[in-house]
C-alpha cells in the first residue's frame, strides 16, 4: 500500500501539469488513500469484534458444559 502511494505521488509529480492541478491530484489521491485505509481498518475492527464475540460464546458454552458435568 505504501509502495502504491509512493508510486502515485511520484507519477503525479512528474506529470506535465500546472502546479495547482498537480496539488489537486495529490490531495485527491491522499484523500482516496485515507478513505481506503479507513475502510480497511473498519473491516479489521469488525472482524476482530466478530471473533471476540465467537470466543465469548465458545467460553460460555464450555463453562456451561463444565458446570453440568
Amino acid at each position: 500500500m505504501i509502495g502504491f502511494a509512493a508510486g502515485v505521488v511520484v507519477g503525479i509529480l512528474f506529470a506535465p501539469d500546472k502546479g495547482s492541478a498537480t496539488r489537486k491530484k495529490i490531495m485527491d489521491t491522499g484523500s482516496d488513500l485515507k478513505d481506503r485505509f479507513n475502510d480497511f481498518i473498519d473491516g479489521l475492527t469488525g472482524e476482530a469484534e466478530d471473533l471476540a464475540h465467537e470466543a465469548s460464546n465458545f467460553a460460555d458454552k464450555a463453562k456451561s458444559q463444565f458446570k453440568t458435568s
